[in-house]
């Protein structure tokens, strides 16, 4: 019989996350479970970090951006014994079962620490929106509208002073918010991971801009594009616990690149965290609490190993497994639809 359920936030934050936590809480508390919030992701179930949570704390969180949870990107089964204290202490804490909020990699660990005996259940969250069986993570609607707004500002001021400007998006390996943004705020041209994109057919697409008398142009560019003509040198190649490299400076690289070529003044921007802050639009305040509410469902249902997801306009149960055995990339015909007006 469930008594007490513990739940974590892991991994990069995105807005909505508070709006999931207040979700559990308020579903938990209508079947007299008690609820302990675990700090900082992952790190908290190794180190037996918790705080209880109940409605009078979470009443107000629902439009916060961020998570009052803390988070982090710990990887216990790169600790040594991680797996055994994490057991250890959920047995401490006497949880019943865990819910993980996370990505990939945060329910990757839920994953294995359900087949070493934890019940987990997870929620899907990332503002790439790359994780596999859901139709969309909460947090990624409010990235991509931060990111068409900017791009929309980008456009007067380099309208303003003729210049080219490169816009660098948050995306390692899937290129969906590059695109969509791209597409929305009217980017002239748009490079992700999945395409390898020609630097010199983005340059000849812009000297036929300036030629007509658009003396400015808009690049969006995921911070993990690839291209097939030019050698892109990552800025770092220090590694989370996850085993990811630390990306930045694309933008840069590529804006020196087509100033080199086309001799068009060029200037870049990265985008960086601005992506992940702030408060949730509409869409993923009720997309986060709809994903929390049926976490708690499928713990009273005894689905445990299980992620609530999006599918269509319901939120159905589907295994974790299903949802971390591939990257959701972006697919070519949907590429096309943006390349249709690059120019």
């Amino acid at each position: 019989m469930i008594k007490r359920i513990g739940i974590l936030t892991g991994g990069g934050d995105c807005p909505g996350l508070n709006a999931v936590i207040r979700a559990v809480v308020y579903k938990a508390s209508e079947y007299g479970w008690e609820v302990l919030g675990v700090r900082y992701g992952w790190k908290g179930m190794l180190d037996g970090d918790a705080v209880p949570l109940t409605k009078a704390d979470v009443k107000d969180i629902l439009p916060l951006g961020g998570t009052i949870l803390k988070t982090s990107r710990t990887n216990p089964y790169k600790v040594e014994a991680g797996e055994v204290k994490v057991l250890e202490n959920a047995k401490r804490m006497s949880l019943d079962c865990l819910v993980a909020v996370g990505g990939e990699d945060t329910l990757g660990v839920a994953y294995k620490l359900t087949k070493a005996g934890l019940k987990c259940v997870g929620v899907p969250k990332t503002i790439d929106n790359d994780l596999g069986a859901t139709d969309y993570t909460f947090g990624y609607q409010t990235a991509v509208q931060i990111a068409t707004d900017a791009m929309d500002r980008l456009h007067t001021t380099a309208k303003s002073h003729d210049r080219v400007l490169v816009c660098e998006v948050m995306g390692r390996h899937a290129g969906w918010m590059t695109t969509d943004a791209g597409m929305a705020a009217n980017a002239h041209w748009i490079f992700i991971p999945e395409e390898k994109g020609s630097v010199e057919e983005c340059c000849k697409m812009l000297r036929e801009r300036y030629a007509r008398g658009e003396r400015y142009g808009i690049i969006a560019v995921a911070e993990g594009a690839e291209f097939s003509d030019l050698d892109v040198k990552l800025a770092s190649q220090t590694t989370d616990a996850f085993g990811h490299v630390r990306l930045g400076g694309i933008a840069e690289t590529l804006a020196k690149e087509i100033e080199k070529r086309t001799g068009f003044e060029t200037r870049h921007v990265v985008l960086g965290h601005t992506q992940r802050g702030g408060s949730p639009i509409a869409y993923d305040r009720i997309l986060a609490t709809r994903l929390g509410y049926k976490a708690v469902e499928m713990i009273k249902n005894g689905q445990f190993g299980m992620m609530s997801s999006l599918r269509g306009e319901k939120i159905e149960a589907v295994p974790i497994e299903e949802a971390v055995k591939a990257l959701k990339t972006v697919p070519r015909q949907y590429f096309e639809v943006a390349r249709t007006f690059f120019g």
